[in-house]
């Protein structure tokens, strides 16, 4: 069998102009060369695979040469490599100097290639340091590193840097096409473009994944073998997973990942490279980005086309989606289940957006406007606890309603209207046909309707015009003040309904209005009774209770022109008794005999 050459070193360049990818560095050692300004001490910095040591021993090769030299010299003796990564020691670089020193035989210079530099010892370096600054004028030094940031400062300040880069998807693609051609092998466009993708930059790694897949494939390199031999997810699946997406169809989408996971494919990598389609997609959209796509000439067209079915909002939203769960894949406990909600997530973005933006009616949206508009405010609105099952009667639609009428009739319990039914009974007057129009319904007393009247806005004359009418419904459908009981009161009488009706707040666990309640003592000023707190929150606290306490006392006390004025002091505060000496003197003002108690039995608090 014949002896088998790889790939990368077969086809390695032998002279600066094969190099790929690194025409600003070839173009430099070219001139400095020709202009003999050359330094003694260089280093080559990039990743692996880009060239650094081919452009060392090409360098060293045509430093030597002066047109007398035969045909095939590769000045083998006068060119030197170290492999720092098991050469590291003091005594290794001891014995590279005393090589140093002794000049060529042949040619004018002894190049030091020193591969994997930043792997020598701090030692090593050191020692290393006193020759590299001051060589022979017959020594130069080529050392080779990945990790620049490895070596000591001291050393990079004596060298002169030539950082290498990552070689382009459409560099290495057009040389493997060389290669392919120079082999005779029939090779596609897009297996040759994914195997550029899959070589991430280094040429000797795309080499030696060509030579894998000629070995698998033959003579005829197809995308459909490329892809089966590296795993690589094909782009059809991100098509057709895409198709699926825009046409909301989720179960088709589950069930083409549970295939793409059937074949082996792991959901990680179907995230990333979903959120990738969705970048290509979005730059194709552009003409001014479009270069940045890094596909071969048919598959740019299968870009561009659904590029044209998909919305620029979906593509971003998509983006960000599939970024999140690619943060959170690593430490889900769950990854499929992660992956297929991000799928429900994408494919849910166009069904949304078109329930948004649909005007046919089948999501009905109410705007905020309404609720300010005449139609709403002419409605009676009446508690979720007070609702009958006989229709709603409303009030006339050309006619407004007083905002503190419509507000008591919202916020009145069921219990309050329970215990009066039979006084709402009598305030609520028949239906009669006025002028084709049904007549208007009051449910409240007479004192507090006519309070109510008087908020009507009158800064205008149909503000005016309504007050008035208003006015005149109140009194003419209002019942008799004998009606109502108005029996006369004493403050202890008050103050006894007003304990209990604290106590049924107890009863039923409102230990939050029992507090407001208690934190001061009602005052009786006729038949308004006068509260005062500390603050607007605790005031509001108790409006809420308002009519609820008001039914109580009124009931209770037979007098329904009691009311209620809640007032805020926010200077006046009730001091607390938290710790055991406050609550000591708090019962000592109380009974001052506690002290003596203490005294006598010697007591600690």
């Amino acid at each position: 069998m014949e002896h088998f050459i790889v790939s990368a070193r077969k086809y390695r360049p032998a002279v600066f102009k094969d190099v790929v990818g690194q025409q600003a560095i070839t173009n430099t050692l070219e001139n400095a060369i020709v202009n003999n300004h050359l330094a003694q001490a260089l280093l080559f910095t990039g990743p692996r695979g880009v060239g650094k040591t081919t452009c060392a021993r090409i360098l060293a090769k045509k430093i030597n040469q002066d047109g007398t030299e035969k045909e095939g010299e590769d000045f083998a003796f006068n060119i030197f490599e170290l492999d720092a990564a098991s050469n590291n020691s003091v005594d290794d670089i001891r014995n590279l100097i005393d090589q140093v020193r002794i000049p060529p035989q042949v040619g004018k210079y002894k190049v030091y290639i020193i591969d994997e530099v930043h792997m020598l010892s701090s030692a090593a370096f050191n020692a290393f340091l006193k020759t590299l600054e001051e060589p022979p004028k017959h020594a130069i030094f080529i050392l080779a590193t990945t990790e620049k940031h490895k070596i000591i400062p001291t050393i990079l300040s004596r060298c002169q840097i030539f950082d290498f880069r990552r070689i382009g998807v459409r560099d290495i693609k057009e040389h493997l096409a060389e290669v392919a051609k120079a082999e005779n092998i029939d090779a596609e466009d897009d297996a040759l473009h994914i195997i550029a993708q899959k070589a991430d930059g280094a040429l000797r790694d795309a080499l030696s994944i060509f030579d894998r897949v000629v070995s698998f494939a033959g003579k005829n390199l197809t995308r459909e073998a490329v892809t089966e031999n590296l795993n690589v997810l094909d782009y059809t699946w991100y098509f057709q997973i895409t198709d699926l997406l825009l046409e909301n169809n989720i179960p088709q989408v589950l069930v083409t990942y549970n295939d793409i996971l059937s074949k082996g494919f792991d959901g990680h990598h179907f995230v990333m490279g979903l959120a990738s389609h969705f970048r290509d997609l979005l730059v194709c959209k552009n003409q001014q980005t479009i270069d940045l796509l890094e596909v071969g000439e048919q598959v740019k067209t299968m870009y561009f086309e659904q590029s044209q079915k998909t919305d620029t909002r979906f593509l971003i939203d998509g983006i960000d989606i599939a970024n999140t769960c690619d943060l959170k894949y690593k430490t889900s406990q769950n990854q499929r289940l992660l992956v297929e909600l991000c799928l429900m997530q994408l494919a849910s973005l166009t069904f949304q957006g078109e329930k948004k933006n649909s005007s046919s009616g089948q999501r009905f949206v109410i705007p905020p406007s309404y609720f300010k508009s005449e139609k709403f405010t002419s409605e009676k609105i009446t508690s979720a606890g007070s609702i009958q099952p006989k229709p709603i009667k409303k009030v006339e639609t050309d006619s407004e309603v007083p905002e503190e009428i419509e507000k008591n009739t919202i916020n009145e319990p069921s219990e309050e209207i329970s215990s009066k039914k039979q006084v709402s009974e009598e305030n609520v007057s028949e239906e009669k046909p006025t002028n084709g129009q049904p007549e208007k319904v009051i449910e409240r007393p007479q004192i507090l309707a006519e309070r109510n009247a008087k908020k009507v806005s009158a800064l205008s004359l149909k503000s005016i015009q309504k007050k008035q009418e208003i006015k005149q419904e109140l009194v003419a459908n209002q019942p008799d003040a004998e009606n109502l009981p108005s029996n006369d009161f004493s403050e202890e009488e008050m103050q006894a309904a007003w304990t209990e009706y604290t106590a049924n707040v107890e009863s039923d666990g409102k230990y939050n209005l029992l507090s407001h309640l208690t934190m001061g003592v009602p005052k009786l000023d006729g038949a308004i009774i006068h509260l005062e707190f500390p603050n607007q929150t605790i005031k509001t606290e108790v409006e809420r209770a308002k009519y609820e306490l008001l039914g109580f006392l009124r009931e209770k006390l037979q007098n329904y022109d009691i009311d209620l004025d809640i007032t805020v002091n926010e200077t006046a505060e009730k001091r607390y008794a938290y710790t055991t000496r406050e609550k000591f003197e708090k019962m000592k003002e109380k009974n001052p005999l506690i002290e003596k108690l203490r005294r006598e039995f010697d007591l600690d608090i």
